[in-house]
């Protein structure tokens, strides 16, 4: 099992997998519009010098994805001028269950020191128990609660 940067290459099951991200989120987001969605403009990531997306891969097969971008802090008053913000985290249901996601938080998580960044966040529903607990086990802890309400 290797973990890399993506490449053009890539493009097709990174598409794949911005669609497997939309339909595990939809239960969770009950405004997402039907049918096709693209969150990430994953040119860009593969391009940016503020950003990494990795793959695992395992005999020519990428299975996993994540990414990292680097930003300006939102608030005056935050303590850290930028941080990370990590998405895109997808694992194929046959690789879930064996601490890939982990991983890619952990090659994340380096790509970011060797940026300066001190600072990592990112965003999962709250509903999300599993994603919730996996992100607690790697050390992430809640920080604000996103509340809706239709009229």
């Amino acid at each position: 099992m290797i973990f890399r940067e993506a490449t053009i290459h890539d493009l097709p099951i990174l598409l794949e997998f911005e669609q497997g991200v939309v339909s595990a989120e939809r239960p969770f987001n009950l405004t997402l519009t039907e049918g096709e969605i693209h969150y990430y403009d994953l040119n860009s990531l593969m391009e940016s010098p503020d950003s990494v997306l990795m793959v695992a891969e395992e005999n020519g097969e990428v299975f996993a994805s994540g990414y990292a971008t680097i930003k300006n802090k939102e608030k005056p008053y935050y303590n850290f001028e930028q941080y990370a913000y990590l998405g895109f985290m997808f694992v194929k249901p046959e690789y879930r269950g064996k601490g890939i996601n982990q991983l890619i938080l952990e090659h994340l998580t380096e790509w970011c020191k060797t940026k300066g960044i001190s600072e990592v966040r990112l965003e999962v529903y709250d509903r999300n128990e599993s994603a919730v607990r996996a992100y607690e086990k790697a050390g992430f802890e809640p920080l604000l609660l996103s509340m809706r309400r239709k009229i």
